[in-house]
């Protein structure tokens, strides 16, 4: 136990020789407190929050029962686990004593090995219990670490493709907005909740930044000619969708698949599908489609209704909300259209 801090036993017990046995049995091993009554074993659970309570339960004024009772409503003691060790050896006071929320039941008199033992295996549970939290703090730490830091890249890689694009203004923030509205909804009504349950909305919200990446291979001229473009500029256009999963594809070649970039890809690569079939880079139809590129569909196409470019005016919210509805069944996932109907209030908020 060198150079570490020992655990804390708190004795309860009205008779001083058997504070003093106890101490003798668990003192070279554990820093141990002691009280004569109910009252006192509250105060000094309170104030020194020991591992483990080892409790009388024949006591004056406040029996172990209604001490034990008392700790279990006070929250600074309520996870406090407490051991019976008395006089009271029959089968009801046993069974009265686990059911009030007592860990443990030892009958006196009783053997010092019994109760070192006993004492040390609940105190071994404790500390390992203790190791594990710890190593679950340690790892969702590291795990928001690296949720930030792959944040940051999204935005970066995000803002030097829209830097480019001079004619789509606040699209890739936009579309996160639209994007995570849409997710909350769909969990809250369980839509698609098999597909969803296990996902983390702050990392999807987070990878669908990157829906655009492959627009970073197009011609500046193309991304930002003044007007309609013609029918050859937009087959260059159109393969941003497949140049953006290329891209992806290879970062995760070198760095390896996780759920980021997994997602990131099923973004930038089937945003622009299309319910019947009908979209591209593959034509993929319906349930083909992979979720993240249904959703951003309804998301992508918002965006583009509601802003202005030089071809045309930016359309009312209204207006783009009837759109998006007729494209029910068609252009858009009919389940992700109707979340999109219920909550569109809330994409109004954005623009």
């Amino acid at each position: 136990m060198d150079g570490e801090k020992m655990n804390t036993i708190l004795i309860v017990d009205d008779e001083r020789s058997n504070i003093s046995v106890l101490r003798n049995i668990l003192k070279p091993d554990y820093t141990v407190y002691a009280a004569t009554d109910g009252l006192g074993a509250i105060e000094a659970a309170e104030k020194f929050v020991p591992d483990i309570i080892l409790l009388d339960i024949v006591m004056p004024d406040m029996d172990g029962y209604e001490t034990l009772s008392k700790l279990k409503e006070n929250t600074a003691t309520q996870n406090i686990p407490v051991m019976f060790i008395t006089g009271l050896d029959n089968t009801e006071a046993e069974e009265k004593g686990l059911l009030l929320g007592a860990v443990d039941y030892i009958p006196k008199p009783f053997k010092p090995a019994i109760v070192g033992l006993r004492v040390s295996n609940l105190i071994k549970l404790i500390n390992h219990a203790r190791e594990l939290v710890e190593q679950a703090t340690v790892l969702r730490l590291r795990t928001e670490k690296l949720l930030r830091l792959q944040s940051s890249m999204a935005s970066v890689l995000a803002s030097m493709v829209e830097n480019r694009d001079k004619l789509t203004g606040r699209h890739i923030e936009q579309t996160a907005a639209f994007v995570k509205i849409l997710l909350e909804a769909m969990v809250e009504r369980g839509v698609y909740a098999d597909d969803i349950k296990n996902w983390s909305i702050e990392m999807l919200v987070s990878s669908s930044r990157l829906h655009d990446i492959g627009k970073i291979v197009v011609s500046d001229l193309i991304l930002n000619k003044p007007g309609k473009l013609t029918e050859d500029e937009y087959k260059i256009i159109k393969t941003h969708s497949g140049e953006g999963e290329r891209i992806i594809s290879d970062i995760i070649a070198e760095s390896g698949d996780e759920d980021f970039l997994h997602f990131a890809r099923l973004f930038a690569g089937n945003h622009h599908e299309k319910w019947d079939g009908t979209g591209y880079p593959r034509g993929l139809k319906g349930l083909e489609i992979p979720l993240p590129g249904r959703i951003m569909a309804v998301a992508d196409v918002y965006d583009a209704l509601v802003s202005e470019r030089p071809y045309k005016k930016a359309f009312s919210h209204e207006k783009a909300v009837e759109i998006i509805l007729e494209g029910k069944e068609n252009h858009f996932d009919p389940e992700i259209v109707d979340i999109f109907h219920a909550v569109n209030a809330l994409f109004k908020d954005v623009i």
